[in-house]
Protein backbone atom coordinates (compact mmCIF):
# COMPACT_ATOMS: atom_id res chain seq x y z
CA UNK A 1 0.00 0.00 0.00
CA UNK A 2 1.26 3.47 -0.55
CA UNK A 3 2.09 5.87 2.09
CA UNK A 4 -0.01 8.86 -0.30
CA UNK A 5 -2.43 8.28 -3.19
CA UNK A 6 -3.93 11.13 -4.94
CA UNK A 7 -6.53 10.61 -6.98
CA UNK A 8 -8.24 12.69 -9.70
CA UNK A 9 -7.28 16.12 -8.01
CA UNK A 10 -8.52 19.10 -10.03
CA UNK A 11 -8.46 22.99 -8.37
CA UNK A 12 -9.73 26.07 -10.45
CA UNK A 13 -9.56 29.39 -9.59
CA UNK A 14 -11.79 31.67 -11.66
CA UNK A 15 -11.42 30.32 -15.23
CA UNK A 16 -7.82 29.50 -14.73
CA UNK A 17 -7.55 25.83 -14.15
CA UNK A 18 -4.86 25.23 -11.61
CA UNK A 19 -4.48 21.41 -11.43
CA UNK A 20 -5.82 19.29 -14.15
CA UNK A 21 -7.72 16.32 -12.98
CA UNK A 22 -4.10 14.18 -11.37
CA UNK A 23 -3.47 11.24 -10.04
CA UNK A 24 0.08 9.70 -8.58
CA UNK A 25 1.45 7.67 -5.72
CA UNK A 26 4.06 8.02 -2.85
CA UNK A 27 5.58 5.12 -1.09
CA UNK A 28 6.33 4.84 2.30
CA UNK A 29 10.11 6.02 3.05
CA UNK A 30 10.31 7.64 -0.24
CA UNK A 31 11.48 11.70 -1.30
CA UNK A 32 9.73 12.55 -4.36
CA UNK A 33 9.93 15.93 -5.72
CA UNK A 34 8.00 17.68 -7.53
CA UNK A 35 9.19 20.27 -10.58
CA UNK A 36 8.14 22.68 -12.55
CA UNK A 37 8.23 26.50 -13.58
CA UNK A 38 6.16 28.73 -11.59
CA UNK A 39 2.39 28.38 -11.62
CA UNK A 40 2.38 25.03 -12.82
CA UNK A 41 0.37 23.76 -9.08
CA UNK A 42 3.26 22.59 -7.23
CA UNK A 43 2.53 24.12 -4.17
CA UNK A 44 -1.46 23.89 -5.18
CA UNK A 45 -0.75 20.16 -4.54
CA UNK A 46 1.25 20.56 -1.14
CA UNK A 47 -1.30 22.95 0.23
CA UNK A 48 -4.34 20.24 -0.79
CA UNK A 49 -2.17 17.69 0.72
CA UNK A 50 -1.49 19.06 3.88
CA UNK A 51 -5.00 20.17 4.25
CA UNK A 52 -4.34 24.18 4.23
CA UNK A 53 -6.69 23.89 0.68
CA UNK A 54 -9.55 21.99 -0.06
CA UNK A 55 -9.71 20.48 -3.90
CA UNK A 56 -12.47 20.93 -6.04
CA UNK A 57 -12.79 17.51 -7.56
CA UNK A 58 -10.91 14.26 -6.29
CA UNK A 59 -9.49 12.34 -3.43
CA UNK A 60 -6.42 12.42 -1.19
CA UNK A 61 -5.58 8.79 0.81
CA UNK A 62 -2.75 8.42 3.26
CA UNK A 63 -2.46 4.78 4.45
CA UNK A 64 -5.30 3.94 2.34
CA UNK A 65 -7.63 6.26 4.24
CA UNK A 66 -9.42 9.44 3.20
CA UNK A 67 -8.31 12.46 4.38
CA UNK A 68 -9.43 14.57 1.71
CA UNK A 69 -11.76 16.44 4.20
CA UNK A 70 -9.63 15.65 7.60
CA UNK A 71 -7.85 18.91 9.31
CA UNK A 72 -4.27 19.19 9.18
CA UNK A 73 -3.74 18.41 12.83
CA UNK A 74 -5.36 14.96 11.79
CA UNK A 75 -2.97 14.23 9.06
CA UNK A 76 -0.17 13.47 10.55
CA UNK A 77 2.38 15.17 8.27
CA UNK A 78 4.67 18.42 8.56
CA UNK A 79 5.63 20.92 6.35
CA UNK A 80 8.31 23.18 6.04
CA UNK A 81 8.06 26.94 4.36
CA UNK A 82 9.90 28.95 2.11
CA UNK A 83 9.79 31.53 4.20
CA UNK A 84 10.46 29.71 7.71
CA UNK A 85 7.42 30.91 9.47
CA UNK A 86 9.15 31.00 12.84
CA UNK A 87 8.04 33.09 15.80
CA UNK A 88 10.33 36.15 16.20
CA UNK A 89 9.21 36.85 19.37
CA UNK A 90 10.53 33.32 20.73
CA UNK A 91 14.24 31.97 20.78
CA UNK A 92 15.04 29.25 18.94
CA UNK A 93 14.37 26.46 21.51
CA UNK A 94 10.61 27.77 22.00
CA UNK A 95 10.04 28.23 18.52
CA UNK A 96 10.77 23.99 18.02
CA UNK A 97 8.71 23.45 21.10
CA UNK A 98 5.90 25.49 20.06
CA UNK A 99 4.04 22.68 18.35
CA UNK A 100 4.19 20.83 21.42
CA UNK A 101 2.08 22.56 23.33
CA UNK A 102 -1.18 21.55 21.39
CA UNK A 103 -0.23 17.78 22.57
CA UNK A 104 -0.99 17.24 26.14
CA UNK A 105 0.89 13.74 25.91
CA UNK A 106 4.23 15.59 24.49
CA UNK A 107 3.86 19.17 26.71
CA UNK A 108 6.00 17.44 29.75
CA UNK A 109 8.74 16.17 27.58
CA UNK A 110 8.80 19.46 25.05
CA UNK A 111 12.01 20.76 26.24
CA UNK A 112 13.40 17.77 25.75
CA UNK A 113 12.58 17.19 22.73
CA UNK A 114 13.24 20.18 21.31
CA UNK A 115 17.07 20.21 22.81
CA UNK A 116 17.26 16.49 21.23
CA UNK A 117 16.19 18.19 17.37
CA UNK A 118 18.48 21.31 18.13
CA UNK A 119 21.23 19.10 19.05
CA UNK A 120 20.66 17.05 15.77
CA UNK A 121 20.41 19.91 13.43
CA UNK A 122 23.42 21.62 14.83
CA UNK A 123 21.67 24.32 17.01
CA UNK A 124 21.85 23.52 20.01
CA UNK A 125 24.25 26.33 21.18
CA UNK A 126 21.77 28.84 19.58
CA UNK A 127 19.16 28.04 21.49
CA UNK A 128 18.65 31.08 23.42
CA UNK A 129 18.71 33.37 19.97
CA UNK A 130 15.80 34.97 18.32
CA UNK A 131 15.59 34.18 14.72
CA UNK A 132 16.53 37.73 13.55
CA UNK A 133 20.19 36.88 14.79
CA UNK A 134 20.41 33.99 12.78
CA UNK A 135 21.36 33.16 9.00
CA UNK A 136 18.51 31.70 6.54
CA UNK A 137 20.19 28.42 6.95
CA UNK A 138 20.11 28.63 10.41
CA UNK A 139 16.27 29.67 10.20
CA UNK A 140 15.35 26.91 8.00
CA UNK A 141 17.50 24.37 10.38
CA UNK A 142 14.95 25.96 13.45
CA UNK A 143 12.05 25.34 10.77
CA UNK A 144 13.30 21.84 9.76
CA UNK A 145 13.91 20.67 13.54
CA UNK A 146 10.28 22.63 14.31
CA UNK A 147 8.42 20.06 11.90
CA UNK A 148 10.32 17.28 12.86
CA UNK A 149 9.07 17.71 17.12
CA UNK A 150 5.72 15.77 16.14
CA UNK A 151 7.65 13.66 14.21
CA UNK A 152 5.35 13.27 11.28
CA UNK A 153 5.50 9.96 8.73
CA UNK A 154 5.03 12.68 6.12
CA UNK A 155 7.33 16.10 5.20
CA UNK A 156 5.97 18.18 2.91
CA UNK A 157 8.26 21.13 1.54
CA UNK A 158 7.80 24.35 -0.25
CA UNK A 159 11.21 25.53 -2.31
CA UNK A 160 12.74 25.43 1.03
CA UNK A 161 16.19 26.61 -0.01
CA UNK A 162 14.92 29.07 -2.55
CA UNK A 163 16.24 32.30 -0.80
CA UNK A 164 19.62 30.35 0.26
CA UNK A 165 23.54 31.05 -1.19
CA UNK A 166 24.74 27.89 -2.75
CA UNK A 167 26.85 26.56 -0.08
CA UNK A 168 23.81 26.48 2.84
CA UNK A 169 21.58 25.00 0.21
CA UNK A 170 24.06 21.73 -0.34
CA UNK A 171 24.72 21.76 3.25
CA UNK A 172 21.07 21.37 3.80
CA UNK A 173 20.58 19.27 1.12
CA UNK A 174 22.57 16.84 2.74
CA UNK A 175 20.87 17.23 6.38
CA UNK A 176 17.38 16.57 4.65
CA UNK A 177 18.94 13.23 3.12
CA UNK A 178 20.65 12.18 6.17
CA UNK A 179 17.56 13.08 7.74
CA UNK A 180 15.23 11.33 6.08
CA UNK A 181 17.12 8.14 6.43
CA UNK A 182 17.49 9.03 10.15
CA UNK A 183 13.86 8.87 10.50
CA UNK A 184 12.75 7.13 7.84
CA UNK A 185 10.14 10.11 7.08
CA UNK A 186 8.00 9.77 3.15
CA UNK A 187 9.49 13.15 1.70
CA UNK A 188 7.77 15.48 -0.87
CA UNK A 189 9.81 18.24 -2.34
CA UNK A 190 8.83 21.46 -4.32
CA UNK A 191 11.02 22.83 -6.38
CA UNK A 192 11.78 24.60 -9.39
CA UNK A 193 15.40 24.15 -9.84
CA UNK A 194 16.32 20.64 -12.19
CA UNK A 195 19.31 20.24 -10.40
CA UNK A 196 18.32 19.65 -6.99
CA UNK A 197 15.80 17.61 -7.80
CA UNK A 198 18.58 15.24 -9.69
CA UNK A 199 20.67 15.48 -6.77
CA UNK A 200 17.93 14.96 -3.89
CA UNK A 201 14.89 12.66 -5.44
CA UNK A 202 14.10 8.82 -5.63
CA UNK A 203 11.17 10.02 -8.01
CA UNK A 204 10.67 13.31 -9.78
CA UNK A 205 6.92 14.38 -10.87
CA UNK A 206 7.44 16.72 -14.15
CA UNK A 207 4.71 19.20 -14.13
CA UNK A 208 3.53 21.86 -16.23
CA UNK A 209 0.23 24.05 -16.42
CA UNK A 210 -1.36 21.85 -13.92
CA UNK A 211 -0.93 18.68 -15.93
CA UNK A 212 1.86 15.76 -15.15
CA UNK A 213 4.29 14.84 -17.68
CA UNK A 214 6.14 12.27 -16.26
CA UNK A 215 7.29 10.41 -13.03
CA UNK A 216 10.05 8.81 -13.03
CA UNK A 217 13.33 8.26 -11.28
CA UNK A 218 15.99 10.81 -12.64
CA UNK A 219 17.54 8.17 -14.50
CA UNK A 220 14.35 6.91 -16.30
CA UNK A 221 14.01 10.78 -17.22
CA UNK A 222 17.16 11.06 -18.80
CA UNK A 223 17.16 7.65 -20.68
CA UNK A 224 13.16 7.79 -21.63
CA UNK A 225 12.00 11.49 -21.44
CA UNK A 226 7.96 11.05 -22.15
CA UNK A 227 7.83 14.05 -24.45
CA UNK A 228 9.36 17.07 -25.68
CA UNK A 229 8.24 19.09 -22.58
CA UNK A 230 10.68 16.89 -20.13
CA UNK A 231 13.56 16.82 -23.06
CA UNK A 232 13.41 20.96 -22.99
CA UNK A 233 12.54 21.63 -19.15
CA UNK A 234 14.54 18.97 -17.64
CA UNK A 235 17.19 17.75 -20.13
CA UNK A 236 18.09 20.52 -22.14
CA UNK A 237 18.44 22.70 -18.59
CA UNK A 238 20.37 20.56 -16.76
CA UNK A 239 22.62 20.36 -20.13
CA UNK A 240 22.81 24.06 -20.10
CA UNK A 241 23.94 23.93 -16.36
CA UNK A 242 26.58 21.21 -17.29
CA UNK A 243 28.08 23.14 -19.94
CA UNK A 244 28.36 26.41 -18.27
CA UNK A 245 29.85 24.80 -15.25
CA UNK A 246 32.31 22.88 -17.63
CA UNK A 247 34.12 25.55 -18.56
CA UNK A 248 35.69 26.07 -15.65
CA UNK A 249 36.10 22.92 -14.90
CA UNK A 250 40.35 21.53 -15.40
CA UNK A 251 40.57 17.62 -15.80
CA UNK A 252 43.26 16.16 -14.68
CA UNK A 253 45.23 14.24 -17.81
Amino acid sequence: MSKLSVEDLSKVYGQKTVLDHISFEVQAGEFLSILGPSGCGKTTILRILMGLLEPDGGVVRKDGRDITACSPAERGMGIVFQNYALFENMTVQKNVEYALRFHKELRGKASEIAAGLLRRVGLWELRDKKPGKLSGGQQQRVAIARTLALNPDVILFDEPMSALDVDTRLALRREIKDIQREYGSTMIYITHDQEEAFAMSDRIMVMEAGRIHQIGTPEELVTDPADDYVRRFVLENLQIKAESLSRFIQVAP
